[in-house]
Protein backbone atom coordinates (compact mmCIF):
# COMPACT_ATOMS: atom_id res chain seq x y z
CA UNK A 1 0.00 0.00 0.00
CA UNK A 2 1.13 3.24 -1.37
CA UNK A 3 1.30 6.27 1.95
CA UNK A 4 -1.07 8.46 1.02
CA UNK A 5 -3.62 5.29 1.75
CA UNK A 6 -2.84 6.32 5.60
CA UNK A 7 -2.51 9.64 5.34
CA UNK A 8 -5.17 10.43 3.59
CA UNK A 9 -5.46 12.54 -0.05
CA UNK A 10 -7.07 15.81 -0.77
CA UNK A 11 -9.94 13.97 -3.32
CA UNK A 12 -11.92 10.27 -2.55
CA UNK A 13 -10.43 7.06 -3.34
CA UNK A 14 -12.94 5.90 -6.43
CA UNK A 15 -12.25 2.54 -5.13
CA UNK A 16 -14.00 2.97 -1.84
CA UNK A 17 -18.21 2.26 -2.17
CA UNK A 18 -18.75 5.68 -0.94
CA UNK A 19 -16.26 7.63 -2.82
CA UNK A 20 -17.28 5.71 -5.96
CA UNK A 21 -20.81 7.09 -5.21
CA UNK A 22 -20.09 10.60 -4.68
CA UNK A 23 -18.21 10.80 -7.57
CA UNK A 24 -20.64 8.96 -9.81
CA UNK A 25 -23.61 8.55 -8.16
CA UNK A 26 -25.21 11.54 -6.83
CA UNK A 27 -27.28 13.78 -9.35
CA UNK A 28 -24.73 16.44 -9.11
CA UNK A 29 -22.35 13.94 -10.33
CA UNK A 30 -24.33 12.92 -13.20
CA UNK A 31 -22.68 14.63 -16.16
CA UNK A 32 -19.51 13.43 -14.68
CA UNK A 33 -20.87 9.70 -15.24
CA UNK A 34 -22.53 11.18 -18.88
CA UNK A 35 -18.96 11.66 -19.84
CA UNK A 36 -17.50 8.42 -18.76
CA UNK A 37 -19.90 6.93 -20.26
CA UNK A 38 -20.08 8.11 -23.32
CA UNK A 39 -16.31 8.20 -24.07
CA UNK A 40 -16.67 4.25 -23.13
CA UNK A 41 -19.24 4.15 -26.09
CA UNK A 42 -17.61 6.30 -28.60
CA UNK A 43 -18.80 5.72 -31.87
CA UNK A 44 -21.14 2.81 -30.43
CA UNK A 45 -23.81 5.25 -28.45
CA UNK A 46 -24.59 8.87 -27.50
CA UNK A 47 -26.07 9.46 -24.33
CA UNK A 48 -27.96 13.17 -23.76
CA UNK A 49 -28.92 12.25 -20.14
CA UNK A 50 -29.85 9.36 -17.49
CA UNK A 51 -31.67 9.33 -14.40
CA UNK A 52 -30.89 6.41 -11.74
CA UNK A 53 -33.09 3.97 -11.05
CA UNK A 54 -31.62 2.03 -8.09
CA UNK A 55 -28.68 4.24 -6.42
CA UNK A 56 -27.40 1.20 -4.79
CA UNK A 57 -28.35 -2.85 -5.02
CA UNK A 58 -27.76 -3.99 -1.25
CA UNK A 59 -26.18 -7.48 -1.24
CA UNK A 60 -28.00 -10.42 -0.55
CA UNK A 61 -24.96 -11.76 1.32
CA UNK A 62 -23.79 -9.49 4.37
CA UNK A 63 -20.03 -11.57 3.48
CA UNK A 64 -20.35 -9.02 0.82
CA UNK A 65 -20.81 -6.25 2.92
CA UNK A 66 -17.78 -3.33 1.13
CA UNK A 67 -17.77 -5.13 -1.72
CA UNK A 68 -20.16 -4.80 -4.46
CA UNK A 69 -20.69 -1.43 -5.67
CA UNK A 70 -23.50 -0.40 -8.07
CA UNK A 71 -25.20 2.10 -10.16
CA UNK A 72 -28.33 1.08 -12.32
CA UNK A 73 -29.33 3.76 -14.75
CA UNK A 74 -31.76 4.41 -17.82
CA UNK A 75 -31.35 6.79 -20.65
CA UNK A 76 -33.73 9.10 -21.90
CA UNK A 77 -33.35 6.68 -25.32
CA UNK A 78 -33.93 3.63 -23.22
CA UNK A 79 -31.28 1.47 -22.57
CA UNK A 80 -30.18 0.46 -19.24
CA UNK A 81 -26.65 0.94 -18.26
CA UNK A 82 -25.33 -1.06 -14.89
CA UNK A 83 -21.96 1.04 -13.29
CA UNK A 84 -20.08 -1.13 -11.06
CA UNK A 85 -16.62 -0.38 -9.25
CA UNK A 86 -15.02 -3.81 -7.79
CA UNK A 87 -12.72 -3.52 -5.54
CA UNK A 88 -11.19 -6.67 -4.67
CA UNK A 89 -11.22 -10.60 -6.50
CA UNK A 90 -13.41 -12.86 -5.56
CA UNK A 91 -14.66 -16.12 -6.50
CA UNK A 92 -17.04 -16.50 -9.62
CA UNK A 93 -17.00 -12.34 -10.93
CA UNK A 94 -18.00 -13.05 -14.13
CA UNK A 95 -20.72 -15.19 -13.32
CA UNK A 96 -22.50 -12.23 -10.84
CA UNK A 97 -21.69 -9.99 -13.34
CA UNK A 98 -23.46 -12.13 -15.87
CA UNK A 99 -26.00 -12.50 -13.22
CA UNK A 100 -26.59 -8.81 -13.06
CA UNK A 101 -27.10 -8.46 -16.84
CA UNK A 102 -29.70 -10.91 -16.64
CA UNK A 103 -31.38 -9.66 -14.12
CA UNK A 104 -31.28 -6.46 -15.81
CA UNK A 105 -33.10 -7.98 -18.81
CA UNK A 106 -35.24 -9.89 -16.32
CA UNK A 107 -37.06 -6.58 -15.49
CA UNK A 108 -37.40 -5.19 -18.56
CA UNK A 109 -39.78 -8.55 -19.27
CA UNK A 110 -41.30 -7.93 -15.62
CA UNK A 111 -42.05 -4.56 -16.39
CA UNK A 112 -44.03 -5.73 -19.79
CA UNK A 113 -46.02 -7.70 -18.45
CA UNK A 114 -46.94 -5.09 -15.49
CA UNK A 115 -47.67 -2.71 -17.99
CA UNK A 116 -49.50 -5.18 -20.00
CA UNK A 117 -51.70 -5.96 -17.06
CA UNK A 118 -52.46 -2.18 -16.12
CA UNK A 119 -53.29 -1.76 -19.87
CA UNK A 120 -55.77 -4.96 -19.11
CA UNK A 121 -57.41 -3.27 -15.78
CA UNK A 122 -57.74 -0.17 -17.77
CA UNK A 123 -59.61 -2.16 -20.89
CA UNK A 124 -61.87 -4.08 -17.95
CA UNK A 125 -63.56 -0.68 -16.66
CA UNK A 126 -64.13 1.15 -19.90
CA UNK A 127 -66.49 -1.61 -21.10
CA UNK A 128 -67.15 -5.35 -21.18
CA UNK A 129 -66.87 -5.54 -24.94
CA UNK A 130 -62.95 -4.19 -25.03
CA UNK A 131 -62.50 -6.37 -22.31
CA UNK A 132 -64.20 -9.49 -24.50
CA UNK A 133 -61.78 -8.49 -27.15
CA UNK A 134 -58.82 -8.15 -24.89
CA UNK A 135 -59.01 -11.55 -23.61
CA UNK A 136 -60.02 -12.84 -26.85
CA UNK A 137 -57.82 -13.82 -29.45
CA UNK A 138 -54.55 -12.43 -29.57
CA UNK A 139 -53.32 -9.57 -31.24
CA UNK A 140 -50.75 -10.39 -34.37
CA UNK A 141 -47.07 -9.78 -32.58
CA UNK A 142 -48.55 -10.45 -29.04
CA UNK A 143 -46.57 -12.79 -28.20
CA UNK A 144 -43.47 -11.57 -29.03
CA UNK A 145 -43.92 -7.77 -27.68
CA UNK A 146 -43.64 -9.32 -24.30
CA UNK A 147 -39.93 -9.82 -25.38
CA UNK A 148 -38.73 -6.82 -26.95
CA UNK A 149 -35.73 -5.19 -24.51
CA UNK A 150 -34.03 -2.55 -24.90
CA UNK A 151 -30.40 -2.96 -24.44
CA UNK A 152 -28.13 -3.34 -21.40
CA UNK A 153 -24.76 -2.45 -21.09
CA UNK A 154 -22.73 -3.48 -18.00
CA UNK A 155 -19.73 -1.47 -17.17
CA UNK A 156 -17.52 -2.82 -15.02
CA UNK A 157 -14.42 -0.91 -13.13
CA UNK A 158 -11.68 -3.59 -11.57
CA UNK A 159 -9.23 -2.60 -9.30
CA UNK A 160 -7.53 -6.19 -9.87
CA UNK A 161 -6.99 -8.64 -12.35
CA UNK A 162 -9.17 -11.35 -13.35
CA UNK A 163 -7.89 -14.91 -14.30
CA UNK A 164 -10.96 -15.53 -16.51
CA UNK A 165 -10.14 -12.34 -18.75
CA UNK A 166 -7.23 -11.68 -21.21
CA UNK A 167 -4.27 -9.28 -19.32
CA UNK A 168 -5.58 -6.06 -20.71
CA UNK A 169 -7.20 -3.45 -19.82
CA UNK A 170 -10.27 -3.04 -21.57
CA UNK A 171 -12.43 -6.48 -22.57
CA UNK A 172 -15.34 -5.70 -24.68
CA UNK A 173 -18.15 -8.70 -24.91
CA UNK A 174 -21.06 -9.53 -26.84
CA UNK A 175 -23.36 -12.32 -28.47
CA UNK A 176 -21.88 -13.16 -31.61
CA UNK A 177 -21.84 -15.94 -33.58
CA UNK A 178 -18.51 -18.43 -33.40
CA UNK A 179 -17.77 -19.23 -36.56
CA UNK A 180 -18.42 -15.75 -37.95
CA UNK A 181 -18.09 -13.50 -35.47
CA UNK A 182 -21.52 -11.85 -36.73
CA UNK A 183 -23.41 -10.16 -33.49
CA UNK A 184 -26.20 -11.98 -33.05
CA UNK A 185 -27.85 -9.54 -30.39
CA UNK A 186 -26.56 -5.96 -29.79
CA UNK A 187 -29.19 -5.78 -26.86
CA UNK A 188 -26.46 -7.27 -24.41
CA UNK A 189 -22.87 -5.65 -23.97
CA UNK A 190 -20.23 -6.19 -21.29
CA UNK A 191 -17.38 -3.74 -20.91
CA UNK A 192 -14.28 -4.94 -18.37
CA UNK A 193 -11.74 -2.19 -17.55
CA UNK A 194 -8.77 -4.32 -15.43
CA UNK A 195 -6.70 -0.96 -13.62
CA UNK A 196 -3.83 -2.65 -13.18
CA UNK A 197 -3.16 -3.10 -16.66
CA UNK A 198 -3.76 0.29 -17.51
CA UNK A 199 0.20 1.05 -17.31
CA UNK A 200 -0.18 4.88 -19.50
CA UNK A 201 1.77 7.81 -17.95
CA UNK A 202 -0.41 11.26 -18.34
CA UNK A 203 1.60 12.44 -20.68
CA UNK A 204 0.77 9.45 -22.81
CA UNK A 205 -2.78 10.14 -22.46
CA UNK A 206 -3.76 12.05 -25.32
CA UNK A 207 -7.44 11.19 -25.36
CA UNK A 208 -9.96 12.40 -22.58
CA UNK A 209 -11.07 8.81 -22.11
CA UNK A 210 -7.61 7.94 -21.38
CA UNK A 211 -7.03 11.09 -18.79
CA UNK A 212 -10.56 10.00 -17.10
CA UNK A 213 -9.04 6.29 -16.55
CA UNK A 214 -5.63 7.61 -15.27
CA UNK A 215 -7.40 9.92 -13.13
CA UNK A 216 -9.08 7.22 -11.40
CA UNK A 217 -6.72 5.23 -11.31
CA UNK A 218 -4.75 7.93 -9.36
CA UNK A 219 -6.40 10.33 -8.18
CA UNK A 220 -6.49 9.44 -4.31
CA UNK A 221 -2.81 9.96 -4.03
CA UNK A 222 -3.04 13.59 -5.29
CA UNK A 223 -3.29 16.84 -3.83
CA UNK A 224 -4.42 18.29 -6.25
CA UNK A 225 -5.19 18.03 -9.98
CA UNK A 226 -2.76 18.05 -12.17
CA UNK A 227 -2.01 20.90 -14.90
CA UNK A 228 -2.32 18.74 -17.69
CA UNK A 229 -6.03 17.94 -17.12
CA UNK A 230 -7.27 21.15 -18.62
CA UNK A 231 -10.59 19.95 -19.68
CA UNK A 232 -13.52 21.31 -17.90
CA UNK A 233 -14.77 18.03 -16.80
CA UNK A 234 -12.01 17.28 -14.63
CA UNK A 235 -12.57 20.86 -12.81
CA UNK A 236 -15.71 19.37 -12.10
CA UNK A 237 -14.21 16.27 -10.75
CA UNK A 238 -11.97 19.03 -8.80
CA UNK A 239 -14.68 20.49 -7.01
CA UNK A 240 -16.98 16.98 -6.45
CA UNK A 241 -14.58 14.24 -4.92
CA UNK A 242 -12.28 17.29 -2.50
CA UNK A 243 -12.50 15.66 1.00
CA UNK A 244 -12.60 18.87 2.19
CA UNK A 245 -15.83 19.96 0.06
CA UNK A 246 -18.30 16.83 1.33
CA UNK A 247 -20.88 17.30 3.88
CA UNK A 248 -20.36 16.25 7.21
CA UNK A 249 -22.37 13.01 6.63
CA UNK A 250 -21.10 12.09 3.45
CA UNK A 251 -17.46 12.53 5.53
CA UNK A 252 -18.24 10.22 8.18
CA UNK A 253 -19.62 7.80 5.72
CA UNK A 254 -16.38 8.00 3.65
CA UNK A 255 -13.92 7.82 6.03
CA UNK A 256 -15.54 4.68 7.12
CA UNK A 257 -15.30 3.20 3.86
CA UNK A 258 -11.87 4.14 3.91
CA UNK A 259 -11.26 2.32 6.80
CA UNK A 260 -12.55 -0.77 5.29
CA UNK A 261 -11.04 -0.23 1.94
CA UNK A 262 -7.38 -0.31 3.88
CA UNK A 263 -8.36 -3.43 5.92
CA UNK A 264 -9.32 -5.26 2.79
CA UNK A 265 -5.88 -4.04 1.13
CA UNK A 266 -4.17 -5.42 4.15
CA UNK A 267 -5.59 -8.73 4.31
CA UNK A 268 -4.97 -8.88 1.06
CA UNK A 269 -1.65 -7.84 0.90
CA UNK A 270 -0.92 -10.64 4.06
CA UNK A 271 -2.75 -13.46 2.10
CA UNK A 272 0.01 -12.71 -0.66
CA UNK A 273 2.58 -12.71 1.40
CA UNK A 274 1.36 -15.66 3.09
CA UNK A 275 0.89 -17.37 -0.17
CA UNK A 276 4.58 -16.06 -1.40
CA UNK A 277 6.13 -17.81 2.13
CA UNK A 278 4.12 -20.60 1.36
CA UNK A 279 4.95 -21.06 -1.72
CA UNK A 280 8.25 -20.52 -1.01
CA UNK A 281 9.12 -23.42 1.57
CA UNK A 282 6.94 -26.01 -0.44
CA UNK A 283 9.21 -25.34 -3.18
CA UNK A 284 12.30 -25.67 -0.76
CA UNK A 285 10.67 -28.90 0.43
CA UNK A 286 10.25 -29.86 -3.06
CA UNK A 287 13.59 -28.91 -4.14
CA UNK A 288 15.27 -30.90 -1.22
CA UNK A 289 13.51 -33.99 -2.20
CA UNK A 290 13.98 -33.84 -5.17
CA UNK A 291 17.72 -33.19 -4.29
CA UNK A 292 17.56 -36.46 -2.10
CA UNK A 293 15.86 -38.63 -5.44
CA UNK A 294 18.47 -37.00 -7.63
CA UNK A 295 20.95 -38.33 -5.47
CA UNK A 296 19.80 -41.81 -4.82
CA UNK A 297 19.18 -42.19 -8.77
CA UNK A 298 22.52 -41.10 -9.03
CA UNK A 299 24.40 -43.36 -6.47
CA UNK A 300 22.40 -46.14 -7.94
CA UNK A 301 23.04 -45.56 -11.49
CA UNK A 302 27.12 -45.21 -10.53
CA UNK A 303 27.06 -48.25 -8.25
CA UNK A 304 25.50 -49.93 -11.29
CA UNK A 305 28.50 -48.96 -13.39
CA UNK A 306 31.00 -49.31 -11.15
CA UNK A 307 29.66 -52.88 -10.47
CA UNK A 308 29.76 -53.55 -14.26
CA UNK A 309 32.89 -52.49 -14.29
CA UNK A 310 34.16 -54.51 -11.05
CA UNK A 311 32.75 -57.32 -12.99
CA UNK A 312 34.49 -57.24 -15.83
CA UNK A 313 37.79 -56.85 -14.03
CA UNK A 314 36.92 -59.96 -12.54
CA UNK A 315 36.20 -61.65 -15.26
CA UNK A 316 39.57 -60.73 -16.81
CA UNK A 317 41.25 -62.01 -13.34
CA UNK A 318 39.54 -65.09 -13.59
CA UNK A 319 40.49 -65.78 -16.94
CA UNK A 320 44.23 -64.51 -16.37
CA UNK A 321 44.56 -67.48 -13.63
CA UNK A 322 43.23 -70.29 -15.99
CA UNK A 323 45.67 -68.91 -18.60
CA UNK A 324 48.57 -69.03 -15.86
CA UNK A 325 47.42 -72.61 -14.82
CA UNK A 326 48.04 -74.39 -17.97
CA UNK A 327 51.75 -72.08 -18.54
CA UNK A 328 50.79 -69.44 -20.81
CA UNK A 329 53.66 -67.08 -21.04
CA UNK A 330 53.46 -63.46 -19.16
CA UNK A 331 53.20 -61.93 -22.68
CA UNK A 332 50.11 -63.88 -23.97
CA UNK A 333 48.17 -63.37 -20.66
CA UNK A 334 48.88 -59.40 -21.09
CA UNK A 335 47.54 -59.69 -24.25
CA UNK A 336 44.37 -61.97 -24.11
CA UNK A 337 43.54 -59.44 -21.19
CA UNK A 338 44.52 -56.54 -20.85
CA UNK A 339 46.11 -56.87 -17.07
CA UNK A 340 49.24 -55.39 -16.32
CA UNK A 341 52.06 -57.31 -15.68
CA UNK A 342 51.90 -56.38 -11.89
CA UNK A 343 48.29 -57.65 -11.79
CA UNK A 344 49.09 -61.03 -13.14
CA UNK A 345 51.80 -61.52 -11.02
CA UNK A 346 49.10 -60.92 -8.06
CA UNK A 347 47.26 -63.69 -9.09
Amino acid sequence: MSRSDFIGSHFVNPFTDIGFKIIFGQPASKDLLITLLNELLAGEHQIENLIFLDKENRSDNMDDAGIIYDLYCLTTTGEYIIVEMQNRMHSNFLDRTLFYMCRAIGRQVENIREKKKKERELCQTESDQEDNDFLGEPKPDSYGSRYKLSTVYGVFLMNFSEPGLEDKFRTDTVITDRESGKVVNAHFRQIYLQFPFFKKELNECETLYDKLIYTLKNMQHWNRMPDALKEQVFSRLEELAAVANLSLEDRIAYDKALDRYRVSRIVEEDAREAGWKKGLEEGRAKGHAEGRAEGRAEGLAEGKVEGRAEGKAEEKRAIARNMKAIGLTLEQIKTATGLTENEIEAL
